[in-house]
Order: structure tokens, then C-alpha cells, then sequence
């Protein structure tokens, strides 16, 4: 049992290993940030930003995967 958490374990992180790889060196996630609906004010002594439409976009893909995923 303990054994086949490990494999996850491992397979997980060489898949985040070759996400965050593809990532640094495409520019596949530019737009990611700035979209539509993410409030960003900025003034000469303060900045604030809130993505909540990036957040959302996130949830959305979290909660597919894990039903794709948690199914088991």
C-alpha cells in the first residue's frame, strides 16, 4: 500500500517538475493575471491587485480535475 502512494507520489512530481519547465520557457500563461474581471488599481504610494477572475478560473480547473481524478 505504501509502495503504490510513493509511485503517486513520484509520478506527481515529475509531472509538476515537466508543467513548471514548459511553463518557464513558453509564454503558454502571458494572459494568466490579467484577465477580464481582475481589479488592479494602482497610485503613486500604493498597489493593489485582485484576481478574481483568475481565482475562479483556477477553481474551476482544480475542482475538473479532481472529479476526473478523484473518482477512483
Amino acid at each position: 500500500m505504501l509502495k503504490q502512494y510513493a509511485n503517486i507520489i513520484i509520478i506527481l512530481g515529475i509531472i509538476l517538475i515537466l508543467v513548471g519547465i514548459l511553463l518557464k520557457f513558453t509564454n503558454l500563461l502571458n494572459y494568466f493575471g490579467k484577465l477580464p474581471g481582475d481589479i488592479y488599481i494602482k497610485k503613486e504610494n500604493f498597489s493593489l491587485y485582485v484576481p478574481i477572475t483568475t481565482m475562479v478560473v483556477i477553481s474551476i480547473i482544480l475542482s475538473i480535475l479532481l472529479k476526473i481524478f478523484g473518482k477512483r
